[in-house]
């Protein structure tokens, strides 16, 4: 993946690998699950790439993945798979195990390009993938209730473009949204399926430690 390129130019590929992404469920029985995450060290200059690999219903913790990369691309909301998939690439890299499902900290379709880093990365290695993200970053919504499990459709333009899921009562919610090879009822499933006592699921959880160091 080009590490060179400028937003514009950033922005044309994103709007040129929208139309590859698969918004139904085009995938197998699931037996290892990828949480996906992305830490910055060295004041941002050195991208750090966590991928942990949980087992499929059981999410136990088999393989993990770090890897370091010099930040290639500049801080733009829209643009994070341009500045965070190369190191997330060098870590699937060294992964023996080819998980069957990956769950990325960050967007799917719910995007203004409807092309987030989870449905990029889906696209870049043609896996299924789940977009979970902490923040909203497009769409409205109407209030998620208070019950564990409970959503709400995010719209943009009056097209479903994710959904907001209550993991925990008394949390805030999460913003679920189709990577690739996925639909929305099917993604909402397997998050809720990776959730234990925590807000997020135990895949980008793991993730996320790891990212963190």
């Amino acid at each position: 993946m080009e590490q060179t390129v400028t937003p514009s130019e950033a922005r044309e590929i994103q709007q040129q690998l929208r139309h590859r992404v698969i918004t139904h469920d085009a995938f197998n029985d699931v037996h290892y699950v990828a949480g996906i995450d992305v830490g910055f060290e060295q004041r941002n200059t050195i991208t750090r790439a966590a991928v942990a690999i949980l087992t499929f219903p059981g999410l136990v913790l088999i393989e993990r993945a770090i890897a370091h990369r010099k930040t290639g691309f500049p801080y733009i909301p829209g643009l994070l798979s341009f500045r965070e998939i190369p190191a997330i690439m060098d870590a699937m890299e060294k992964l023996r195990l080819t998980p069957d499902m990956l769950l990325c900290d960050g967007q799917g379709i719910a995007h203004p390009r409807r092309f987030g880093i989870a449905s990029h990365l889906g696209v870049l290695t043609d896996l299924p993938s789940i977009g979970v993200a902490k923040s909203r970053l497009t769409g409205t919504h109407d209030e998620v209730p208070e019950r564990k499990g409970a959503w709400a459709a995010l719209y943009e333009n009056n097209a479903v473009i994710g959904a907001v899921l209550r993991t925990r009562v008394g949390v805030k919610p999460l913003y679920i949204s189709t990577g690739h090879k996925i639909g929305l009822d099917s993604a909402i499933g397997i998050v809720m399926d990776c959730v234990t006592r925590y807000r997020l699921p135990e895949t980008t959880r793991w993730a996320h430690r790891l990212a963190s160091g």
